[in-house]
């Protein structure tokens, strides 16, 4: 019995060295990870730029959603100095503006379809920022080019190529490069590290270029005649865009003029006969006949922008 009791009361006593050590060790790697935390979001919280990033619980809270991703995504094809907790809070209080000011301008019923339009407009104004650099992209992709064929010819490594690239050319292309030298000092592949630049800016130029460097690359060949042909090749095409988006910027202009108009007329009405638009979206027939409206707005715009949509 003596000997069970000293059994007993030993493993007590172990029992309780190892959940205090358990609970020691649980605690400290907490706060190894709180410290860990708190250092990279003071790291993260500086911008290449000196700026201080805001909303840092929402942004760390967003990142881990697919919503966030996409939109970090997007954010790193346009450039911005915005991280995705930013653009969210920002959006959202432009949102709840706009909301306010249609519904005390026009009418209650045109504050949230004013928050919808502004939903679907900051999400155009991305896609117009990531084509607007894209477009800046495509014209230094001569140069870059020239760069990477001229390191080629004088014995470089194609990833010493794409270094020196990265450091003489300026923004956006100076940018994308830095990030795929990056992405090579890790370890990551040509291959990779290409094709994920030619996915974050969508061309058939920079495709092109891409599939000459990996191909080059993989099979060993030599790239110097190939690039010279393609730099010649994207100057050519570079002055065909210049041409062509020239005749079509009327077209252009058309398509934000037709929705303008609407959006006038409105106002007009409004003032030549006040409280017009809010006896009209009281009834149902009203609120039907402007959301028809503003569907076929919205339709005449996008079938404009088709129309001047033409890929050289």
């Amino acid at each position: 019995m003596d000997n069970l009791t000293l059994l007993t009361l030993g493993t007590t006593l172990l029992g309780c060295a190892l959940v205090i050590a358990g609970l020691h060790s649980y605690a400290r790697g907490r706060a190894q990870r709180a410290e860990l935390m708190q250092r990279l979001s003071s790291a993260g919280s500086i911008e290449t730029y000196g700026r201080r990033r805001r909303f840092d619980q929402v942004d760390r809270r967003l990142r881990t959603t697919g919503l966030g991703r996409r939109l970090e995504r997007k954010l790193a094809a346009t450039g911005l100095e915005l991280t995705p907790g930013e653009y969210f809070v920002y959006g959202l209080v432009a949102v709840t503006a706009v909301w306010s000011v249609a519904a005390a301008v026009f009418a209650p019923f045109f504050g949230p379809v004013a928050a919808v339009i502004a939903l679907w407009a900051a999400n155009g104004f991305l896609d117009w920022q990531r084509a607007k650099r894209t477009e800046r992209f495509l014209n230094q992709l001569p140069e870059l080019a020239r760069i990477v064929a001229n390191a080629t010819q004088a014995g470089l490594a194609l990833r010493t190529a794409i270094s020196i690239a990265a450091e003489e050319l300026e923004a956006p292309a100076g940018e994308e490069l830095s990030r795929v030298a990056d992405r090579l000092a890790v370890g990551d592949s040509v291959e990779e590290a290409m094709e994920e630049l030619a996915t974050r800016l969508p061309s058939r130029e920079l495709l092109v270029l891409v599939s000459t460097l990996v191909l080059s690359n993989r099979a060993g060949g030599h790239i110097v005649d190939s690039l010279r042909n393609l730099t010649r090749t994207l100057e050519a095409r570079k002055e065909t865009r210049r041409e062509v988006r020239t005749q079509l910027s009327q077209i252009s202009a058309t398509a934000y003029a037709v929705p303008a108009i609407g959006i006038g007329a409105l106002l007009l009405l409004d003032a030549v006969m006040p409280g017009a638009l809010e006896r009209m979206t009281g009834a149902y027939l009203g609120q039907s006949a402007v959301l028809v409206a503003l569907g076929l707005y919205t339709l005449g715009f996008v079938f404009i922008r088709r129309l001047s949509k033409i890929d050289v």
